[in-house]
């Protein structure tokens, strides 16, 4: 690949005010964002992108499961485009740049390229995927998985939210279950800005963190069935409580994770009483976990050591326990191609940087497994994401944006005039 030498820079005060005019879409008391996916408030924010995207001279689609894909063509139709972008949804509690922040860049970046009149030699494509936080319909990053064949179709639009509502019936009320058939938008690579969702680049003072690989990921389902009876009149000892168990389970993830120091993770993330009420011991409870490593041996090894130790716990406590595995996301690590792009870019630029794993899973960590990917990442005030605090500056913004713009520059190339 060859470095386009050019001195362009992305409209930093555009993308600011982009991010910014987006996030009044479900926008929370508190600044934050509440746009979960295939909500009111996330038609919205679509309807808003199409417009933007259309306004920019793009040929916008949409796949049976919701994603958006945006085409800016380039001289040499016959191959498929650059993809760039992100998501659009967010967490319940979330923020203003997760997610939103790398599709707005890639809008950016196309407006950016309009504005100077460049023609890329390569068409370039941004996408908006469906589902990626995972906050409403289990897997996350629903869109890109299907994408890439780890789900069919089918099986997602039946997926279900709490309310018993189905990913089809979210996509028709909003009126986003498009035409095309998933992986029907071919990419020849994949690049994707995201905020860290840690705290690394913002303590060590780097502008850029040059993503090389991915933490994997094991979702599950958990339900605990005790017996339900008296606060009072029940003994210590004839207690079947669902409650103690989970608390126990609570403890054993986080003792198993630990054990493995800086290189594993592991979260109870929902918990769910049935009926509960002050003076019951509680009998029925539905719970969440999550674990996480960037190395396959380690997670195999936490998933068997959890797996062991909530049977143990069922055991002593004599309840049942059921894990049921929702999701597995082996580690990614990226295209050292584009990663080493990336970096040139970055360094070109000459922001501060440091290659970087990211602990959070992103669709590009899908795409990978089918095409070249990579991620730019920009620093996030004290590492905090999935919060409405989660907050990141215009000029590191604009920093990722003008590191995205020239790898894409590269990628695609500059069509002879």
């Amino acid at each position: 690949m060859t470095r386009v030498a050019t001195n362009l820079q992305i409209d930093s005060a555009r993308l600011w005010g982009t991010i910014h005019e987006t996030a009044k879409f479900g926008g929370t008391p508190k600044g934050g964002v509440k746009r979960l996916t295939l909500s009111v408030e996330d038609k919205q924010v679509r309807d808003w992108f199409r417009s933007a995207c259309e306004a920019a001279g793009c040929d916008v689609h949409v796949d049976t499961l919701g994603s958006m894909f945006a085409l800016r063509k380039g001289r040499d139709m016959s191959k498929p485009p650059i993809g760039l972008g992100s998501h659009l949804d967010t967490q319940p509690t979330g923020g203003k740049f997760d997610g939103v922040l790398g599709t707005l860049a890639a809008l950016e970046v196309v407006r950016t390229l309009n504005d100077a009149g460049i023609e890329t030699e390569l068409p370039i494509c941004i996408a908006n995927w469906t589902n990626e936080e995972g906050s409403r319909f289990a897997p996350a990053m629903m869109g890109s998985a299907a994408y890439v064949g780890d789900f069919t179709t089918d099986d997602i639009l039946l997926r279900k939210d709490i309310a018993g509502v189905s990913v089809g019936e979210a996509l028709d009320s909003i009126g986003y279950r498009g035409e095309s058939p998933v992986g029907t938008q071919k990419f020849t690579s994949f690049v994707e800005l995201h905020i860290e969702q840690g705290p690394i680049l913002e303590a060590e003072g780097k502008t850029i963190g040059v993503v090389d690989s991915g933490q994997g990921v094991l979702w599950f389902d958990g339900q605990i069935t005790g017996f339900e009876s008296h606060a009072g009149s029940t003994p210590m000892t004839l207690r079947r409580d669902a409650l103690a168990t989970l608390s126990e389970i609570v403890l054993a993830v986080e003792r198993i994770a630990s054990g493995f120091g800086p290189k594993a993770v592991g979260t109870i993330g929902e918990a769910v009483i049935a009926s509960p009420s002050r003076n019951v011991i509680p009998g029925e409870i539905a719970f969440t976990m999550d674990i996480r490593s960037a190395d396959a041996e380690i997670l195999d090894h936490l998933e068997k050591a959890v797996q062991a130790a909530v049977v143990d716990i069922a055991a002593h406590r004599k309840v049942e326990v059921r894990l049921e595995k929702v999701w597995h996301k082996p580690p990614t690590h990226f295209d050292r191609t584009l990663v080493n792009a990336v970096e040139a870019a970055t360094e070109a630029l000459g922001y501060s940087h440091r290659r970087i794993t990211s602990g959070a899973g992103h669709d590009s960590c899908n795409l990978n497994t089918i095409m070249p990917a990579a991620m730019i990442f920009v620093p996030c005030k004290d590492g905090i994401s999935h919060n409405e605090l989660e907050d990141s500056t215009q000029p590191d913004c604009t920093a990722g944006a003008n590191v995205l713009l020239h790898t894409v520059l590269t990628l695609a190339g500059v069509a002879a005039k």
